[in-house]
């Protein structure tokens, strides 16, 4: 038998790569330099990035392997005509408004992070409201850590009041917005925060966004003799707010539906400290409704006419509303 064979680095063959000998890592760099921003638009594979501390928004690409959320951005972060920055580093959310296009749609698509409140506006009239379509929303607020406040508008074709009453036991904010209203309640609420505008077409959303900043010229539209308005904002853009406290509107497409497949019923419930603490006494497969269809649920045992009573009738209605698809799609 012959002696083994000692091997050294100039016995290994190395095949030549078809793209040249630049070496190939799966390492990502730090880019501790990166500098964090606010995603405001998006266009054919560029983002929109304002820069903290920055008035006017730089042009970026996306590194492969982030999402949608606020960044951090490296390279040219000039903002001059040409200069292309890159996004390469994502904050954590704070918050997260989901959707499924069905209940049965397992794709989740994200309507916006990281806001601080979700406006959910609703004309009170032409299109008539649809309770389904707020308590989805609410739910989605809910689950998502977003402070949700149902903001009605077209309030010179029908008083808002009852319809805004559905909602009181769920301790909802209110604020009326038509165009005879006064805008400063609306201001007070947004002023200093990110707030996401989500609503039907043809409800008065992108008026509304016209009269809080009044250069941002979103079309509008008038309602069709169906009742449905026409689409007229088509991707979500964030604009900033000329008031004193500074903030963000964020204004999303008029949406037809708003699925929740991502959501069941423990999770809405968790939503409420004192009820989520109640239901840890049901039993196993418990759907939170009450009788006849749970007759042993823990949230009964609350007594009659108190705060977490009215909040349990009211979260039930969101329950039913997870399960019906009435009045919510247009």
């Amino acid at each position: 038998m012959g002696r083994a064979r000692q091997w050294d680095e100039s016995d290994v063959r190395i095949r030549p790569s078809r793209r040249g000998t630049r070496p190939r890592t799966k390492d990502r760099p730090t880019h501790d330099d990166a500098e964090f921003g606010m995603v405001v638009t998006k266009d054919r594979g560029r983002w929109g990035v304002v820069l903290d501390g920055r008035e006017e928004a730089i042009v970026t690409m996306r590194a492969r392997e982030m999402g949608r959320t606020r960044v951090g951005v490296v390279g040219d972060t000039s903002g001059k005509e040409g200069t292309l920055a890159r996004i390469v580093k994502l904050e954590e959310r704070t918050s997260v408004l989901r959707r499924t296009a069905d209940d049965t749609d397992p794709y989740e698509r994200i309507v916006v992070a990281n806001a601080d409140q979700l406006l959910i506006v609703t004309a009170v009239a032409d299109p008539p409201p649809r309770s389904g379509f707020v308590e989805r929303a609410l739910i989605a607020a809910f689950v998502g850590n977003v402070h949700p406040v149902l903001c009605l508008t077209k309030s010179d074709l029908a008083d808002p009041t009852p319809f805004a009453a559905e909602f009181a036991d769920l301790d909802v904010t209110v604020v009326v917005a038509g165009v005879d209203d006064p805008l400063d309640p609306v201001i007070d609420l947004v002023s200093g925060k990110v707030t996401a505008l989500v609503g039907h077409s043809g409800v008065g959303k992108s008026t509304l966004v016209n009269r809080l900043v009044p250069d941002a010229y979103r079309e509008t539209s008038e309602v069709s003799g169906v009742g449905k308005g026409r689409h007229t904002s088509t991707q979500s853009v964030a604009l900033r707010l000329p008031v004193e406290g500074g903030g963000w509107i964020i204004d999303t497409p008029g949406i037809r539906s708003f699925g929740l497949a991502h959501v069941d019923d423990n999770t809405v419930i968790g939503g409420f400290d004192d009820l989520a603490a109640a239901v840890e006494n049901c039993p196993r497969g418990c759907a939170h409704l009450g009788p006849p269809a749970d007759p042993e649920c823990a949230l009964d045992d609350f007594e009659p006419d108190t705060a977490s009573a009215r909040r349990r009738d009211a979260v039930r209605k969101l329950l039913e509303a997870l399960r019906s698809k009435e009045e919510w799609e247009l």
